[in-house]
């Protein structure tokens, strides 16, 4: 079976699952290879399936209640009472239930996942963290989401996944531009590249500086980057770099167990 990274604080609950997971473990193959949990690729579908299958016994869930959203680089939150077809998937980035036995499945490829917990209320929360969302808000959306079925921001813990890190991740100009004319204070999260007006963007610290704008108990920071560790983890970046037309997703996933 294959192995996730785990937040060693929400590994402290036993009423939680979560994890991780990276490309290595599944049956896809090719650019896929092998874990693609992405059915917005062009994997076989099958195969995804399969790969689903795959971390959805790692939770320790049913295949068809390992979930995931229409992803869409927003802040909108899905609050989730039951499963739902992946033809028939919400579109948003970010999720929270009370109902055990769900898993709430974030998809990245150098987008940042976050998964929330609050155990003793006994709801959970998956956000998809790409710039777009953090930007907009999609962190405190989470949270307050999760503060509407019964949790208290002081006992929600946050884990950052694996995403691309800052010397990996250049960007133009006009990103770094929308960061100032919103607080210029954000401009900290940015270095300059080795390329005149090009910037390195620290997409995890900058998710970090949202949680603690969300004033929650405690969150953490799984190092790891998506980019530079091929054999672990897909990339959207390194796909681009390397003109490929296809990649696939790593998921990560947490879930209140049955």
């Amino acid at each position: 079976m294959t192995q996730a990274l785990k937040s060693t604080q929400l590994s402290a609950y036993a009423t939680i699952s979560h994890g991780f997971w990276g490309r290595e473990g599944g049956s896809s193959s090719g650019v896929f290879a092998s874990l693609n949990c992405g059915y917005g690729s062009d994997d076989e579908p099958v195969l995804v399936r399969r790969n689903r299958q795959v971390v959805a016994e790692s939770l320790g869930t049913d295949t068809d209640r390992l979930i995931t959203a229409y992803q869409i680089h927003s802040a909108d939150v899905i609050h989730v009472e039951k499963p739902w077809l992946r033809e028939h998937a919400p579109h948003g980035d970010a999720m929270v239930t009370r109902v055990p036995g769900i898993a709430l499945g974030v998809l990245a490829a150098d987008c940042a996942p976050v998964l929330f917990a609050d155990a003793e209320a006994g709801v959970v929360g998956s956000a998809h963290a790409g710039w777009q969302g953090a930007f907009k808000g999609v962190v405190d959306a989470v949270v307050a989401a999760m503060e509407g079925l019964g949790a208290k921001r002081s006992r929600i813990h946050a884990e950052v996944g694996p995403c691309i890190s800052q010397k990996n991740y250049e960007v133009g100009p006009e990103f770094r531009k929308r960061f100032a004319v919103l607080d210029a204070g954000l401009v900290r999260f940015f270095v300059p590249s080795t390329r005149a007006d090009h910037w390195m963007f620290d997409l995890p610290t900058f998710v970090s500086f949202r949680l603690e704008q969300a004033a929650i108990g405690s969150f953490s920071v799984l190092e790891a980057c998506t980019y530079e560790l091929e054999g672990r983890y897909f990339s959207y970046r390194r796909t681009t770099h390397r003109k490929e037309s296809q990649y696939g997703r790593n998921i990560s996933a947490i879930m209140l167990k049955p």
